[in-house]
């Protein structure tokens, strides 16, 4: 239990940390945040006055509200956050920064979620079936694998666009879905789900091959340390089948390590792929983030950055739970 405790306990410090630095980074920043963004605003709004309201979201969010002290701003942030206020977008006004960044989620833990889940299950699959068969031809998918994850993610990116879309005609180009066929927008409807899945493929196809070297190799190496361990020997020794060695005793405990990395990358599954996003022009977090730092939108930034920090944190504190249930070594550290 002590184990969990400090886990727990270092978890909420670490949110509390973090929700925090959010407040005052606009804060500490030269001029007035809030300032600018209400200027924005009410261009974007034709030079009309803008609510109350939505000046005391802008004020509470990036900058000092008048009469109030930076404790009273403190408290008064927390309860919007609570709230999910995250304010107002400037390049997408009227539109609110908890609205686009629902609207471009799903897309991105959909795409980039389903992508990292394969490219972990292939390199441990495979870096286990090589590091079982190491110093035979299998050894060569290491340095072929590593080849492709060292390609420029961009560069990799306009080489498939350019066989698959250009040459060949295969699949579609740039966004999420065909904008001819939804004109208004997505529509859940099969037709929808098929253009999405299309649009989908060379983004996934991607991030699987840039991404899958590192677990690949990292299982592998693992995978021939641990066929050294006493418990591996002593299973050849019983006579047990090589089906059992390779998969209950050595690949199961060689695999452990990558876990937490695991954990560490589904955490970034919200951030998106930003190079993948804005080569295929694809609807997901990671544009949402260029979109906003090039129009400066300091709101839609601080809420795209809280959401990743709060993801990143929720993915480790489940991977720390978890593997402290499947390795209970790591119980009694400390």
């Amino acid at each position: 239990m002590n184990f969990y405790a400090r886990r727990i306990t270092f978890y909420i410090v670490t949110l509390w940390a973090a929700v925090s630095l959010n407040f005052l980074l606009p804060r500490m920043l030269p001029g007035d945040p809030a300032a600018i963004m209400l200027g924005k605003l009410r261009r974007a709004n034709g030079g009309r006055p803008l609510s109350e309201e939505t000046v005391r979201s802008i004020t509470s969010i990036l900058g000092a509200e008048k009469g109030t002290s930076l404790w009273d701003q403190y408290l008064a942030y927390w309860g919007r956050l609570l709230q999910g206020d995250l304010g107002i977008s400037s390049t997408r006004y009227p539109a609110s920064v908890g609205e686009l960044i629902a609207g471009a989620l799903p897309w991105t833990v959909v795409l980039v979620g389903t992508a990292t889940v394969l490219s972990f299950v292939i390199g441990l699959v495979a870096g286990a079936w090589v590091g079982w068969k190491r110093g035979t031809v299998l050894d060569h998918l290491v340095p072929a694998t590593t080849v492709l994850q060292s390609i420029p993610y961009f560069w990799l990116a306009l080489v498939l666009v350019a066989v698959f879309s250009v040459q060949l005609g295969l699949l579609p180009i740039v966004g999420g879905y065909d904008v001819f066929d939804f004109p208004a927008g997505p529509e859940f409807s099969a037709e929808f789900f098929v253009s999405a899945v299309q649009h989908a493929i060379l983004p996934a196809i991607t991030i699987v091959l840039s991404s899958v070297g590192g677990w690949l190799l990292g299982m592998r190496n693992m995978m021939v340390s641990t066929m050294s361990e006493d418990y591996v020997v002593t299973a050849e020794a019983k006579g047990l089948t090589p089906w059992r060695i390779r998969n209950r005793y050595a690949a199961r405990n060689a695999a452990i390590p990558s876990l937490a990395g695991f954990g560490i990358a589904l955490g970034f599954v919200v951030a998106g792929s930003i190079v993948m996003e804005q080569v295929f022009s694809y609807p997901g977090i990671g544009k949402l983030m260029i979109q906003a730092v090039q129009g400066l939108d300091y709101a839609l930034m601080q809420g795209v950055f809280l959401v990743i920090t709060l993801t990143v944190l929720a993915a480790n504190f489940v991977m720390d739970l978890l593997y402290g249930l499947i390795d209970p070594r790591v119980r009694h550290d400390g």
